[in-house]
């Protein structure tokens, strides 16, 4: 019996330590296909990689969940770097970004993030653009820090609650350190290849996926482990905020747009837009057909509401 339970046991070590493994070798393959390509500064949670280019009035570009600034330097950076300043960022625990396992994860702390960035930079009150979890990093900035900031052009933003979780979501629910330390270092990353067609028809679609989204986009960058820890994080703390929020809309200090896809499968149009501008008829709304990615999937709409939202053109 003793011999079964130390085979067993050996097995279990040895699974756990090929996932190991396996993780920490796609890591690596990942981060040599996709290395950072801005600069970095300091701020109170670590280094902070950014990409900065263009002339003219600041934009910043704050990234959703799971993401990073590739979801603006595919293609909105160049765009809009004719007419802007454009600095898209990775969210502190994203991308190249650092974040202790003990800073604040709700949309409302990486605001204040965002904030240290503006103040870093030096920026004269940028124009944010926030996509998704973004989007309500970017509402609670305006409401903490209007100062700092000259409005809101919002791309499929986390607005209010409302929506059940997305599938896409299904194992971000994680409430320990401990567990997602775990899962990402052993499940996370084989787990999220094998899913990737699944998931992708949920968060794109209806829309096709960007042929090379996963290295001029970054999207392999969602594999590695320390994505998988603060995403989950980012996840379970992205509602935190939404009450305070709700009671800030209607005395919204700086100019709100919106901009969502009719079809998008994560973030319903009804509930986050046209419920939110039918209680707040000053912020703007205007819907396109397409799903969630819109700054990937439909970057030329991106680039015409940007421009037409931003009070300093």
């Amino acid at each position: 019996m003793m011999t079964v339970i130390w085979v067993l046991l050996a097995l279990v070590a040895a699974t756990v330590a090929g996932l190991v493994w396996f993780t920490w070798s796609t890591k690596r393959k990942v981060e040599a296909a996709v290395p950072p390509r801005g600069d970095f500064i300091e701020i109170s949670t670590g280094r902070l990689h950014y990409v900065d280019k263009g002339q003219g009035p600041a934009i910043v570009m704050v990234h959703g969940l799971g993401a990073q600034l590739g979801n603006f330097d595919f293609a909105l950076v160049d765009a809009l770097s004719s007419t802007h300043r454009c600095i898209a960022i990775d969210r502190p625990g994203m991308g190249y970004s650092a974040r202790p396992d003990d800073a604040g994860a709700s949309p409302r702390a990486q605001a204040g993030y965002v904030a240290e960035v503006i103040d870093k930079l030096g920026l004269d009150r940028p124009l944010i653009v926030g996509h998704s979890l973004g989007g309500a990093i970017g509402v609670c900035l305006a409401l903490d820090h209007p100062e700092k900031i000259r409005g809101l052009a919002l791309l499929a933003p986390l607005t209010r609650g409302g929506d059940a979780p997305s599938p896409a979501f299904a194992s971000l629910g994680l409430s320990s350190n401990l567990m997602r330390r775990i899962i990402g270092w052993t499940l996370a990353t084989p787990l999220g290849m094998r899913n990737t067609d699944l998931v992708f028809n949920l968060v794109f679609g209806p829309d096709p996926v960007p042929r090379d989204y996963g290295t001029r986009g970054g999207g392999l960058l969602g594999l590695r482990p320390g994505s998988f820890f603060n995403t989950s994080r980012d996840y379970v703390a992205s509602l935190n905020d939404i009450k305070w929020m709700r009671a800030g809309y209607e005395t919204m200090p700086v100019p709100m747009a919106l901009l969502y896809g009719e079809d998008d499968r994560i973030l319903n149009v009804e509930s986050q837009g046209r419920k939110l501008v039918a209680d707040h008829p000053a912020i703007q709304l205007e819907v396109i057909a397409g799903g969630h990615m819109l700054p990937l999937t439909h970057p030329d709409a991106c680039v015409d509401f940007i421009r037409r939202h931003d009070p300093a053109l």
